[in-house]
């Protein structure tokens, strides 16, 4: 089994143990070589260690998270660990694979280590000299979208990709809908398509896009078909146009 590798770099002493614990729980088979506490020991660090990921504060002394990750991107996958949501704009600009609001929640953890582990461990029988070549796109490949910007009452919230569970037309807006909540986009169905990895999401109306990664279960019976969800109600029919691409499941 491939070993992965990790740093973590944040000055808050008791919220990196906690983050160390937490990944020891979710994911034993990470293995954390360094912590650090300050901006220029983080980025010694990474240059003389270049660990497979690095959980990056933002707000640390002699420099930020951020311009330690000017540095070192492409050579890491970096999750940002920061206080403020303003910040995920910029997290996502450096190429980061994820951020995590503090204080920190398993559960978002989670969806991170399962965004890492897509990325890294599916693909472990020829990972190359470098995890990041396959984390980070090349300048030749299709950058598909990672996050999307959408409005939950009079909030605008930042959703990673991985949350959603699907996308389904509204009027003029779009339903982003996660585990836990639903948001609105204005960017129709047929332009998400699009922009949206194909190994992750499938069409499977004229107004429904589905995550495939939250796909229980799919029901059929006599020329109907539908999509069942983890830990959401919703049952989505799938238009007789879309079904052929569920043949092989």
């Amino acid at each position: 089994m491939t070993m992965f590798t990790a740093i973590i770099a944040e000055d808050e002493p008791l919220l990196a143990q906690e983050l160390r614990e937490a990944l020891a729980a979710l994911w034993p088979g990470l293995q954390i070589i360094a912590e650090c506490t300050d901006g220029i020991t983080a980025l010694r660090t990474i240059q003389n260690q270049t660990p497979d990921i690095v959980f990056l504060d933002i707000n640390m002394p002699q420099l930020t998270g951020l311009e330690v990750a000017r540095v070192i991107q492409g050579k890491t996958s970096i999750v940002f660990l920061t206080a403020y949501n303003q910040h995920a704009l910029d997290a996502f600009e450096l190429g980061a694979v994820d951020y995590l609001v503090k204080p920190l929640q398993r559960g978002r953890l989670l969806t991170t280590i399962e965004r890492l582990r897509a990325k890294t461990v599916k693909s472990a029988a020829d990972i190359p000299d470098t995890v990041w070549d396959k984390v980070t796109p090349t300048k030749s490949e299709t950058k598909h979208l990672r996050w999307i910007q959408a409005s939950v009452g009079n909030l605008l919230r930042l959703i990673t990709i991985d949350e959603i569970y699907f996308f389904q037309s509204d009027a003029k807006y779009t339903r982003v809908v996660t585990a836990q909540q639903e948001a609105l986009i204005r960017k129709p169905i047929k332009e998400l398509i699009d922009e949206l990895n194909p190994e992750d999401f499938i069409q499977i109306s004229r107004g429904a896009i589905v995550n495939l990664r939250r796909i229980e279960s799919i029901y059929r019976e006599d020329g109907h078909m539908e999509i069942r969800l983890k830990d959401r109600s919703e049952r989505l029919a799938v238009s007789t146009g879309y079904q052929a691409a569920f043949k092989q499941m």
